[in-house]
């Protein structure tokens, strides 16, 4: 197999020693070993993060299933979630400057951050996949036409990816995202699209003329409503909405059992810090990055 030419020199249920020969590359170990290439990190991990075998060199390869939970005799890991707004330059703290968002993926490609999915993160809450030491997930809130000019193509240019979080009301009106921009990025695979609401109001604030029963048919609509617009406008790039973004990252009861009521599987408010295994999957924490954070802050804030 391309990029694995070398000899397995002893096995055992858990482990395999592999002697690398030249050429090979740990993608190509994982593929021809534990059957998918993707899962190289495992080896990475198990050989001190080393990314480059050397020929001669022995590695070990973990066959098992590995801590599914992140529980190890060093702690208990924890995944982070960053949430960036608009891309550009002013003096608005909610602006990330394009070079400054680039940057921020060039140090974590650098050093060997796994970009996850959100919807990764699911089988790691359940306690049944493990994930990679260096995990994280990169969220982005709102919708702005900046994410489409200045995001998108970082993002693409690093193979990463991100999940953006839309308020439907917010769509093709001032310097929000069309719908043709919206289904151009869900298409490439490189953003998911999924729910922040309608109109952006905040969940658990309850307007003085709202009765009882307006509150809660409201905050119903503010949940269902963009899931259902979501996968109807972009069914061709094949949308399913089963995450939702917190406006202002506040929710009470009533959000999260409308939330359970439509199906939802994740929820995410903004309180900074990351995520175990045994977090609410409903209450996930999310890092905010500021554009007057430097890449010290970047890392402060990821680690």
């Amino acid at each position: 197999m391309e990029g694995a030419r070398g000899k397995v020199v002893g096995e055992n249920a858990r482990v395999a020693v592999y002697v690398p020969a030249p050429g090979d590359t740990l993608q190509g170990v994982s593929a021809r070993l534990l059957g998918d290439a993707s899962r190289a990190w495992r080896i990475a991990e198990a050989n001190g993060q080393s990314w480059n075998p050397q020929a001669g060199k022995p590695l070990a390869v973990p066959l098992g299933q590995g801590h599914a939970t992140g529980v190890n005799g060093d702690g208990v890991q924890t995944v982070p979630i960053l949430c960036y707004h608009r891309f550009g330059s002013g003096s608005s703290k909610m602006l990330v400057a394009p070079a400054q968002f680039e940057a921020q993926l060039e140090w974590l490609a650098r050093n060997h951050y796994k970009v996850l999915r959100l919807r990764d993160l699911n089988g790691f809450l359940a306690g049944k996949e493990p994930l990679p030491q260096r995990s994280v997930v990169i969220t982005i809130d709102d919708g702005y036409e900046s994410v489409y000019r200045h995001a998108y193509p970082a993002l693409k240019k690093f193979g990463f990816t991100a999940t953006l979080f839309v308020y439907t009301d917010f769509v093709g009106t001032r310097d929000g995202l069309s719908w043709a921009q919206l289904q151009e990025m869900a298409a490439s695979g490189v953003i998911d699209i999924q729910a922040h609401s309608k109109s952006h109001r905040n969940l658990i604030e309850r307007n003085t003329s709202e009765t009882d029963a307006g509150y809660r048919q409201s905050i119903e609509t503010e949940v269902r409503q963009p899931r259902q617009v979501l996968e109807r406008r972009l069914a061709a790039a094949g949308v399913q909405v089963r995450h939702f973004a917190f406006p202002f990252g506040d929710a009470n009861e009533l959000v999260l059992e409308s939330l359970e009521r439509n199906e939802y599987s994740l929820g995410l408010t903004v309180n900074p810090g990351g995520n175990p295994f045994f977090a609410q999957p409903y209450m996930l924490r999310r890092t905010m990055i500021f554009g007057d954070h430097d890449l010290d802050d970047f890392k402060a804030r990821l680690q």
